[in-house]
């Protein structure tokens, strides 16, 4: 069994392990989870993935529980043609996970996505938890830039929303639909021509009257397309998301509205980060680099990214305990990550 330490990172550290594992077939442990986060422990949106992944491949678990610091996930992938269905190791299936709270669901779809490479049938995931939630991609950003990207290299995957779920209450509602993949080599290292370029600005329909979704969209550049919306939600809550789309790449730039932060402050903001994107040679952004590792150590290919994160360190460290390597090449104002 693989011994990993998550002391250094976050759930991506947990989600990749999860991805991996489930490709690989490889079980590990996970000692000292998130522990150098203020809140220790695995959260309730790491149980949900591991439950998610578990069920894609019929995994045994331990340990899985909110808080806990340790915990180990076996994938069981032998086919018995003599078995019941359930009782197969058959990757694939369906499940049905409630995150809690506001408990990111694009960040459990996360753990989903590099699956499809290991797929003997479809796998289908219902969520219900925070699809705009903090420290997380929107949903917004899941559905139009990193989930287009993967799919433009031959990811057979699609999401639907059903309901939105903001910070603190969540109460959203989503599905992905992953179906057995292969995948091209990732290779986004050059951007070309912007095509389009869209602002998403959502929020909870109360918010209405102050007209919280058009104040955000206020700062859309003038080429932006921009498309507001006010929907059904447990609380209050809002998110602004800038989607580039060029010639070979997608990049995004997102936002969360916030308690006394002005909805016309949450637009800037990702504007800002956006054209100081346009200003330099990067293919991505720096937050959809780090999330398409997996995928470039298992498919091969490369990626030019602004710069190396602590998320990106982290992930090339925990890829190379399954046997995969990254390489990371400083281009100056920015670096290519490559496998």
């Amino acid at each position: 069994m693989n011994i990993l330490d998550g002391g250094d990172g976050g759930g991506q550290l947990v989600r990749t392990a999860l991805s991996l594992s489930a490709v690989t077939g490889e079980p590990f442990r996970m000692r000292h989870v998130r522990r150098a986060r203020a809140n220790p422990g695995l959260q309730a949106q790491h149980c949900a993935a591991i439950e998610a992944v578990a069920a894609v491949c019929n995994a045994e678990t331990s340990g899985v529980e909110v808080g806990s610091e340790s915990f180990t996930f076996e994938p069981n992938e032998d086919i018995d043609e003599d078995a019941d269905p359930e009782d197969q190791g058959i990757l694939g299936g369906s499940v049905s996970v409630e995150v809690g709270t506001a408990g990111s669901v694009p960040l459990v779809f996360d753990a989903l996505l590099p699956v499809a490479v290991a797929l003997d049938e479809p796998f289908t995931a219902r969520l219900e938890g925070g699809t705009d939630a903090k420290w997380a991609p929107p949903f917004d950003y899941f559905r139009h830039v990193k989930l287009p990207t993967l799919q433009a290299h031959g990811l057979d995957a699609d999401v639907t929303l059903d309901r939105r779920g903001f910070y603190p209450r969540g109460g959203g509602k989503a599905t992905l639909t992953v179906e057995p993949s292969t995948l091209d080599a990732i290779d986004v290292t050059e951007r070309g021509e912007r095509e389009s370029l869209t602002a998403y600005s959502v929020a909870e329909e109360s918010e209405a009257d102050d007209d919280v979704a058009e104040r955000q969209a206020e700062a859309a550049p003038d080429a932006a397309d921009v498309e507001t919306e006010y929907v059904e939600a447990d609380c209050s809550g809002s998110a602004f998301v800038l989607a580039a789309e060029y010639e070979h790449a997608r990049a995004g730039f997102a936002e969360l509205g916030e308690m006394g932060v002005e909805p016309e402050t949450v637009g800037e903001n990702a504007v800002e980060r956006f054209e100081a994107f346009e200003d330099g040679d990067a293919a991505v952004d720096e937050y959809l680099a780090d999330q398409l590792l997996p995928f470039v150590a298992i498919a091969g290919g490369e990626v030019r990214a602004p710069e190396v994160t602590s998320h990106v360190e982290t992930c090339i460290d925990l890829l190379g305990e399954f046997g995969y390597d990254v390489d990371v090449e400083d281009e100056g104002d920015t670096v290519l990550l490559s496998a």
